[in-house]
């Protein structure tokens, strides 16, 4: 039985899936005549391509050779995770300037009032392993909230609750330290709905004052300092869980 036949993508998609720059950008590169298909220029951004079998060089570069990279970054709050922002809002990539990086995605979101820990990279493959709601990779947050706690709300914030569809529960939450005003509590999850803490918290009335992701698996934020970023090695990234 023969092979099946090799998949073709445009030039600028696979530009982007190997890392190299975003979709855009390589489209820009690519309208300027800076790449090369098996050493001819090709200028059109569609023109398809065979991962991993054409060669692909810009200004003498192999992007075929793009080395994966995995980084950390303590958002902090204010900052948007998108590499542009249509209402014009600072994003997170102005922590990257002139870090000399490549062009990486956000693994996953951080809303723009939450802090801490943002992974990044530029190996789909690896970012889709820890996204994917089925590895149940446990997230860990601080949690700041207004007035104070007892063992029946924590309990209830376990069991949970639904909420225009989705079921919004804590697979753990414990109480850190208690104030005169507020309470810390620290929240695990095993999946990830948009706004999850914050939403499961406004069910029982309760105002987040601060919401922080210090730990994704086994990979903790640490002293990392605030809007400062590190490049994981591999054993970190690959021994999260």
């Amino acid at each position: 039985m023969p092979p099946p036949p090799a998949t073709r993508t445009g030039l600028a998609r696979a530009m982007s899936k190997l890392g190299f720059c975003s979709r855009s950008k390589a489209t820009e590169l690519i309208r300027m005549g800076k790449v090369t298909v098996n050493r001819t220029v090709r200028k059109n951004p569609e023109f398809p391509v065979i991962l991993g079998q054409d060669v692909i060089i810009m200004d003498d570069v192999s992007i075929n050779q793009a080395r994966q990279i995995y980084v950390m970054l303590n958002k902090p709050r204010g900052l948007v995770t998108s590499a542009s922002d249509e209402l014009g809002r600072e994003t997170v990539y102005s922590c990257f300037e002139h870090s000399r990086l490549p062009h990486l995605s956000p693994v996953g979101r951080l809303d723009k009032a939450s802090e801490g820990l943002l992974l990044f990279t530029n190996d789909n493959a690896w970012a889709e392993a820890v996204t994917n709601p089925a590895s149940h990779l446990d997230k860990t947050y601080h949690v700041q909230i207004g007035g104070m706690v007892d063992d029946s709300l924590l309990t209830r914030l376990k069991q949970g609750i639904d909420d225009n569809g989705d079921h919004l529960a804590a697979k753990n939450v414990t109480s850190l330290r208690t104030g005169e005003k507020n309470t810390w509590l620290e929240f695990t999850l095993d999946e990830g709905r948009n706004r999850h803490i914050r939403r499961l918290l406004d069910a029982f009335g309760i105002d987040v004052l601060r919401l922080v992701r210090v730990a994704v698996g086994r990979l903790a934020l640490g002293d990392l300092p605030k809007g400062k970023w590190r490049e994981l090695s591999r054993k970190e990234a690959f021994g999260m869980r």
